[in-house]
């Protein structure tokens, strides 16, 4: 049966967020369609066997948009189309496109939607299911694996560096990876994977040149799946709110998230993330309006983390 799974996203984060309600989807009807906004998410899953493809949408931020919405769906021959958004629009473009039965979000209903609880919610009552797991299992090909060995030193405890990230107030900041990676390097032995967007390379570029040792590599020209599975491969991510957590968290890593003015439904879903948060904060009141200055979460603090989970 030809079903699709509309994700209006544009970050790659905010989609593999989604990837287990994929998962219970696809487990039910074989593998799925994906309809995203996320230019990369096809190089992050093309791996995993419950997605049979990923039709990228360029825009759908006007009405405008609808027909050509409408003209793609119909060419995918779908039976059945869920769509993990309140958009009035993606249910009309649905609706011309001659898809036979929708799901989707109640809409007009976007303020204050937790990603995480509207997901879990809307896929338990649309496949009629009484649990539905929030994370799921991440794949990636043995060769892909067996390509990424050459990056690692198994005397080392590897980790993944999220040091960039979508906006500048998100970010923790060079100079505090930087003391945290010369602290660590003073405790162990540690190997680094620089993560930031290439458009972000010379956040890399600063910390890499600071650091005491050469036990650090830039992945920030690096495609996504390239970075897939050094991911996989590593023993913990520590880093901003980015899409590396997502993936390795979903592989059982422990993921230590940095949250400045990321909503926790974020970090939400999986027992691998481990929160950080500002001094005298609340992690409910932290969103996309909070102010936290970088140094507001310091460098022991995240350090102390990481010793205690690496032990």
């Amino acid at each position: 049966m030809n079903v699709g799974i509309f994700l209006n996203y544009i970050g790659l984060g905010s989609n593999l967020l989604h990837l287990s309600y994929c998962h219970e989807i696809a487990k039910k009807y074989g593998p799925v369609t994906i309809i995203t906004l996320c230019k990369n998410l096809d190089q992050a899953l093309e791996d995993d066997p419950n997605i049979k493809s990923i039709i990228l949408i360029d825009k759908n931020n006007k009405i405008t948009d609808i027909p050509n919405i409408s003209k793609i769906l119909r060419k995918l021959l779908l039976k059945k189309i869920f769509i993990f958004y309140p958009s009035p629009r993606l249910f009309f473009a649905a609706k011309l496109s001659g898809i036979k039965e929708i799901y989707n979000y109640a809409l007009f209903k976007k303020k204050n939607l937790h990603l995480v609880n509207a997901a879990k919610k809307f896929t338990c009552e649309c496949l009629k299911i009484n649990f539905c797991p929030t994370e799921t299992k991440f794949y990636v090909s043995n060769k892909k694996i067996i390509n990424a060995k050459k990056y690692f030193n198994e005397d080392h405890y590897n980790i993944v560096i999220g040091a960039g990230s979508s906006g500048p107030d998100t970010r923790w900041g060079e100079k505090n990876f930087i003391s945290l990676i010369n602290k660590l390097n003073e405790n162990g032995k540690y190997f680094f994977y620089i993560q930031c967007g290439p458009e972000q390379n010379q956040i890399s570029k600063n910390i890499i040149s600071n650091i005491n040792k050469k036990n650090c590599i830039d992945l920030s020209n690096m495609s996504i799946k390239e970075i897939i599975p050094i991911l996989y491969l590593s023993d913990m991510y520590v880093g901003n709110d980015s899409f590396s957590h997502h993936v390795t968290s979903q592989c059982n890593k422990p993921s230590i998230v940095l949250l400045l003015n990321s909503p926790k439904a974020y970090s939400d879903y999986s027992k691998n993330h481990h929160r950080i948060i500002p001094d005298n904060a609340s992690i409910e009141d932290i969103d996309h309006s909070s102010k936290y200055d970088a140094n507001s979460i310091g460098v022991e603090k995240v350090f102390n983390k990481i010793i205690n989970l690496k032990n």
